[in-house]
Order: structure tokens, then sequence, then C-alpha cells
């Protein structure tokens, strides 16, 4: 059974500070929770009602989980995740292939890119401070079991970028740039996908070795961050194995 105090706490999470003073996050539903799971994360707790099937650690009941969901309509699972935030080490960017988000502030663009980032095997996602929340519902039901597989960083982008070897291309997505498709596959190179409003900021433009576009053929005026994300990966992993 839960006491008052319990369903307080957890409503509390829906807000990003309280996530931060408690140093846990919430994720709801049957397909998520299953998926990470899956992935090997692993939980502080998983509340259900007799519907879940799955791994639980406390029984609730239907009226519990209607007054701790923090969706309109309640699901059968809730779990309770532990935030844990990995630095990015020094010289970080120097090898591998790394997609880096500067600013972008949808939380469903943010998970789709974790997806992306999990699907072309990339080694790193690096978030500047004033993207979308990752450890939010929404980020993580965006991403799949993806948010569990991908390693993600935080940090103050011009000063990561600037330990980038001269060797190592960063690539800025922007409308005007060279051709994506000219562009050779590549090992170690640095993606970087602007917010979706202003596009990469000034102090991240000064960093970027090459800007690269995807060449418009209709009449569109612009690409979602991931499909655009999705395109420059698939042409650096061109040919070369995972």
């Amino acid at each position: 059974m839960l006491t008052k105090a319990d369903l307080q706490h957890l409503r509390s999470l829906r807000d990003k500070k309280q996530r931060e003073l408690a140093g846990l996050f919430i994720v709801e539903g049957e397909k998520v929770v299953s998926e990470l799971l899956k992935a090997g994360f692993v939980f502080d707790a998983i509340y259900a009602t007799p519907e879940w099937t799955g791994q639980k650690t406390q029984g609730i009941t239907n009226d519990e989980m209607a007054r701790a969901s923090h969706f309109p309509t309640p699901t059968s699972v809730l779990a309770l995740g532990r935030i844990n935030r990995q630095p990015l080490p020094d010289s970080g960017l120097a090898s591998g292939l790394t997609l880096v988000l500067d600013g972008v502030q949808d939380p469903g663009n943010v998970g789709t890119l974790l997806r992306i980032a999990d699907w072309f095997a990339l080694d790193r996602v690096v978030l500047s401070p004033d993207c979308a929340d990752l450890f939010s519902q929404k980020v993580i039901n965006a991403s799949k079991g993806s948010f569990a597989r991908v390693t993600v960083h935080s940090t103050d982008l011009p000063s990561a970028l600037a330990t980038v070897p001269p060797a190592v291309m960063v690539l800025g997505c922007d409308l005007i740039g060279e051709d994506v498709h000219t562009i050779s596959p590549a090992r170690d190179a640095v993606i970087v996908i602007g917010s979706e409003g202003r596009g990469i900021s000034s102090a991240v433009k000064q960093r970027i070795s090459q800007f690269v576009t995807i060449p418009r053929y209709g009449s569109a005026e612009s690409l979602n961050a991931g499909v655009a994300a999705a395109i420059v990966c698939d042409n650096l992993r061109r040919s070369l194995p995972v």
C-alpha cells in the first residue's frame, strides 16, 4: 500500500527541479518499461497493478496507480529510476562517432535522436545544458529502449568542441553547406544538430570545421532534426563496418 507521502513523492517527480533534488525519475507504461528492462536497465522500484505480468517490486491497486500516475489515463506499471549523469571524459570527442545536440528543446526530438544514435551505433551523444531534460518522461518514451543503450553526456559545447583534434571532422548541419553526399565515410567525426528554432548557436558555429546540407529537391522549408541526423549518420557509416 502506498502512503500519502509516497504518492506525493511520485507525483512530484513530474517536475525537473524535484527530479534533480531527489536524484530519481519516473518511467510509466507497459511498453517503455518492458523495453528498458529488456535493454538491461535496473530500476530502483517497479510499482504495478495486478494487470502487469512482468517484473515488479511492489503491487499497488488501480486506484493507487490512478493517483500516482503522471498520465490522464493510468497504465499498469510505473517504475522509478536513479538519475546518473556521466561526465564527458577529457578528450572525449577525440575518437569515434559523436552526435552533439545544441539546444534541442523538444523532448520528442531528443528521444528520437537517441534512437538514431543507437541505430547507427554511435559512440556517444552529447547534450548542451539547454536541451530537453534527458530524464523527462517524454524523452524516455520517444527513445524507447535506446535510453538504456546509448552513452549520453551533458556539457558546455564550445569548451568540449575546443578539444577535438584537427583531424576529426566537426560537421554542422545547416541549410547552407556542402552536399552531405560528398562527405567520405569516417570512423571519427562529430555531428552537430542545432535547435529547432535558431539552428546551431553562434558559439558552437565557431567550432564547426565543415557545414553540410541535405540537398532539397522539393518545396519543403526544412527537415526534422531526427531526419537530418539520420541522413548524415548514414553517409558517415557508408561502407564502414559497425
